[in-house]
């Protein structure tokens, strides 16, 4: 992806004379925009940081309902090196997105139901997860996964992955996965992640 960031991407540098800044700022009397999030995004050859507007009510819905997301103030960080690119602007299809970081609100409490936990292990791309699945306590959870939307989200998540060829991990609370871009997905038993496991001696 870094490597053709002007075909695979499409980066905006002129927003037109029309157009809120990129604070958010517009003329009196125009609408409210909706507010600006943290974006982290896991890419085949890359990571993207920057900010996204959050036109849902929880980060996984918006990436559900909308085939390309606007990213502002954006990094893309190659994983082979020490390579970036910076644009004030880009947009960039869902299905470049193997995994997202949720950020933002968690969505309407009330609309919340019980659900079970499994725990699973997923390869996607240069990336192994670890995480919790929720489901409805009735269903199988794996093939309740893959009748989801095009990305689910995990909780306690693990991700380790290669920079430079050097493996790294991270721990993040709500992981947003392509379920689309899976190689594999495997149920484990329950992982604690307060243990630091070895870290993997090659790629997936």
């Amino acid at each position: 992806m870094i490597q053709s960031l002007g075909r695979r991407l499409s980066l905006i540098f002129d927003r037109g004379a029309d157009g809120p800044d990129l604070t958010g700022a517009t003329r009196p009397g125009a609408a409210v925009l909706p507010p600006l999030v943290d974006f982290v995004a896991f890419a085949e050859d890359c990571t993207l940081s920057g900010r996204i507007r959050l036109r849902s009510d929880r980060l996984t819905d918006m990436l559900n309902d909308h085939e390309e997301l606007q990213l502002v103030d954006v990094l893309v960080q190659s994983l082979a090196g020490r390579e970036a690119a910076e644009a004030a602007e880009v947009v960039v299809s869902r299905d470049e997105l193997l995994l997202v970081h949720a950020t933002g609100p968690r969505g309407d409490q009330a609309r919340r139901t019980r659900t079970r936990l499994t725990h699973i292990e997923i390869a996607v791309g240069p990336y192994l997860v670890r995480g919790s699945l929720h489901t409805a306590p009735f269903l199988d959870a794996l093939s309740a996964f893959h009748r989801r939307g095009p990305m689910v989200p995990l909780t306690d998540a693990l991700i380790d992955y290669p920079i430079a060829g050097e493996w790294q991990r991270l721990r993040i609370g709500t992981l947003i996965v392509n379920r689309a871009a899976i190689d594999h997905i495997i149920e484990t038993p329950e992982h604690d992640l307060a243990v630091v496991d070895a870290l993997p001696t090659r790629p997936i």
